[in-house]
């Protein structure tokens, strides 16, 4: 074999062992083993600890030249070995991994055959500030819809608002009021907890929809005593913005798959889940422990909680099951409100001595509760973006001494390791190019928000995350999207400023298609930032669930149809009427329909095409808007949460998605709602309204018109 091929060979082979080890052979592995674990991360470690000798040994400490050019060297270096730090902490979780499924099966037979009057009570708390009816109606329906003999709702209302304190009445569910709005979430759960005695508190944020068997599942598992609280999965009902902007909606699962159903699983093995602020259950033994009340020293009083209690004996369990169902995000405003909001508690938490640096806790808790991910991933993708755009412009090259060869041999291998270890550890979990992708977009407001945090870790204000119809208008980030153009600008201005010999400002010629592939990446990436940037109108003022069920059809005249749902929301329905049916009413007429488990619904058909109809409800509150709203949001059905599809599929339709055209001017729904109430307060005092005990069981009464249809 001549020197040449040898010297190839060499070059290529460590993308073969990654190639071979991680992309052929991981993925056949039996993964929920351990030994198969462990093998993903030697052979993931073995390819990264190389790389990183090479570039400590090789690229760093030779620096030589300016100043500057050495401090930039090892600026870069630093944030990479942050972020390989940050990589080792995910690797080392992803060690173990739990499915309890299986369990909650075993507890929800063994709660099923006690007597109900055996079970332990539960008070379901949704605390609320500005959310709107629209939102509202929802959570507290489907709570009232928990199949679970022993619970009691109440809505912790901050808002102080009378027309839900009505609602709450005629609902016949717990309002509470406090004298001020004092910590926040954490103040008004507290002052619940001064207000109510159950055993166990359930904790619903005001736009998470509990499933029927929520309890029943999750309250099996306080049988163990060593359990202070059970967290289950955030899943949504609506797609995020990521989804929607860049029209992704069917193509790619909302961002927080990773974390809910691959990350905290993981952690679940540790013993190092936390609670999420909603859909979860708390042991009120466990709390009282802690003073009877949640930690106010962070405002993601949350991972807080699971750490005070950490330090008394008591773990979080997680279920990965969705169990609950909230709305995502809806525009930009509201994405930007949450991520900086869970940036910088995070971050909070670290100058507290509850916190992960505190006393008490074992060092795998310390490195697993480290909140570092802010900074290392917002660190790394903006270098990502700014280093190859400094070297086109300046010549100031990140790395000493390297190659076009070396990248291949180190550079390359390294990467795809990393990214192919975490997707055979997640299967269908992880997306690297839309993580890049949203990576980036969030790096321009999280560095920043964690930066200021960091120098300035408390005095922040509390902001409620917008939801409902008011969070749904379109608009568009001004700021990140002229500095994402801007770079695009740049970065293409260096790449043409690098192609030609006379305006060459890199020296080592063998580095430029390196740099013009690196170059193109970040321009693509950024453009979809760009577009990510803007966002898209809402189409409806309802998300619609697809049903394949049988309906009658009441025209106007009293003449009786048949036919299917095609898609339904709260605020209408789309029919097929059956081949052999007559077609009883027309565009612009009213008519009933009658939906299994809810009853007759009266409407206008809005539009026609031949045996295909779209009617729009007219359905004020009523018993039988009540029976859809559990019909559509308790029993499991989303629009977004089985999305599934392998990375590279998902890669090209988010590429896809630069050729699609997307219209600004595109109407919306026309939104037919009862305009917000009133903006009256009641008084800043303790108010207290009980449970009536009138509950309607509203299974029961689904139940019935059901088998009416049947």
């Amino acid at each position: 074999m001549d020197s040449d091929t040898v010297t190839i060979f060499q070059l290529l082979a460590p993308t073969v062992f990654v190639a071979g080890a991680i992309y052929t052979l991981g993925p056949t592995l039996p993964i929920q083993r351990t030994w198969a674990r462990v093998f993903i991360f030697c052979a993931v470690w073995l390819i990264v600890g190389r790389y990183q000798a090479w570039r400590l040994f090789v690229t760093v400490l030779p620096a030589h030249g300016a100043w500057y050019e050495i401090a930039w060297v090892w600026f870069c270096y630093l944030v990479e070995l942050f972020a390989t730090g940050d990589a080792i902490i995910l690797y080392l979780t992803f060690l173990r991994g739990t499915d309890r499924r299986a369990e909650a099966d075993v507890h929800e037979a063994r709660l099923r055959a006690t007597p109900p009057s055996d079970l332990p009570g539960v008070d379901i708390y949704i605390p609320t500030y500005n959310e709107p009816m629209d939102v509202l109606e929802k959570t507290i329906t489907g709570a009232l819809c928990i199949d679970y003999p022993n619970f009691q709702v109440w809505v912790l209302d901050d808002g102080r608002r009378p027309w839900l304190k009505e609602f709450c009445r005629d609902k016949g569910v717990g309002y509470l009021t406090r004298p001020d709005n004092a910590h926040a979430k954490a103040g008004n759960i507290n002052h619940a907890l001064t207000k109510t005695n159950a055993p166990y508190v359930a904790i619903f944020d005001a736009d998470f929809i509990p499933q029927q068997n929520f309890l029943m599942r999750t309250m099996g598992f306080f049988v163990d005593p060593k359990i202070g609280i059970v967290q289950t999965p955030h899943a949504f009902y609506n797609s995020d913005p990521m989804q929607t902007n860049l029209a992704l909606r069917k193509t790619l699962p909302d961002d927080q798959r990773f974390f809910f159903e691959a990350i905290m699983p993981s952690r679940d093995g540790w013993d190092a889940a936390f609670c999420c602020g909603s859909n979860s259950v708390t042991r009120r033994t466990a709390l009282r422990t802690v003073g009877d009340a949640l930690p106010t020293g962070s405002i993601t009083e949350d991972m807080l909680l699971t750490l005070v209690l950490l330090r008394q004996g008591y773990i979080t369990r997680y279920l990965c099951e969705r169990l609950a169902f909230g709305l995502a995000p809806e525009n930009i405003e509201a994405f930007f409100v949450q991520r900086q909001r869970w940036a910088r508690g995070g971050t909070q938490i670290m100058f507290l001595p509850e916190g992960p640096l505190g006393p008490g806790l074992s060092f795998i808790h310390r490195l697993m509760f480290l909140p570092s991910h802010w900074l290392s991933q917002s660190c790394t993708t903006t270098l990502t973006v700014v280093t190859p755009l400094v070297f086109l412009l300046t010549g100031l090259t990140p790395l000493f001494n390297v190659t076009a060869d070396s990248v291949l041999d180190y550079i390359v291998p390294m990467i795809l390791a990393l990214i192919g270890g975490l997707q055979v550890l997640a299967p269908g979990k992880y997306f690297p190019f839309a993580s890049q992708v949203l990576g980036s977009f969030q790096s321009f407001k999280i560095l920043p928000t964690v930066l200021l945090t960091l120098i300035k870790p408390f005095g922040h204000a509390f902001k409620v995350t917008p939801k409902g119809r008011g969070a749904r208008r379109s608009s568009y980030e001004r700021g990140i999207f002229w500095s994402a153009a801007f770079l695009i600008f740049m970065t293409v201005g260096g790449l043409v400023l690098n192609s030609m010999p006379e305006t060459r400002v890199i020296d080592t010629a063998s580095l430029l298609p390196v740099m013009a592939i690196w170059g193109v990446i970040n321009v693509v990436t950024l453009f979809l930032v760009c577009m990510l940037s803007l966002q898209a109108p809402a189409m409806r003022s309802e998300e619609r669930f697809a049903i394949d069920d049988a309906v009658g059809l009441f025209g106007a005249s009293g003449n009786v149809s048949t036919g299917r749902i095609h898609d339904i929301s709260l605020s209408g329905v789309a029919i097929s009427v059956d081949a052999d049916a007559e077609i009883v009413t027309q565009a612009g007429e009213y008519a009933r329909v009658f939906i299994r488990e809810v009853g007759f619904v009266p409407g206008r058909v809005v539009r026609q095409n031949g045996r295909f109809l779209a009617l729009q409800f007219d359905l004020p509150q009523s018993i039988e808007r009540d029976l859809l709203i559990s019909k559509l949001f308790t029993l499991g059905l989303n629009t977004t949460a089985d999305v599934s599809a392998a990375s590279s599929a998902a890669t090209l339709a988010i590429l896809g998605s630069i050729l699609k055209v997307r219209s600004p001017y595109v109407r919306a729904e026309t939104d037919d709602a009862a305009p917000a109430p009133p903006a009256q307060k009641l008084a800043a005092e303790s108010l207290v309204l009980v449970p009536t005990g009138q509950r309607r069981r509203l299974a029961e009464i689904g139940a019935q018109r059901r088998d009416f249809a049947a």
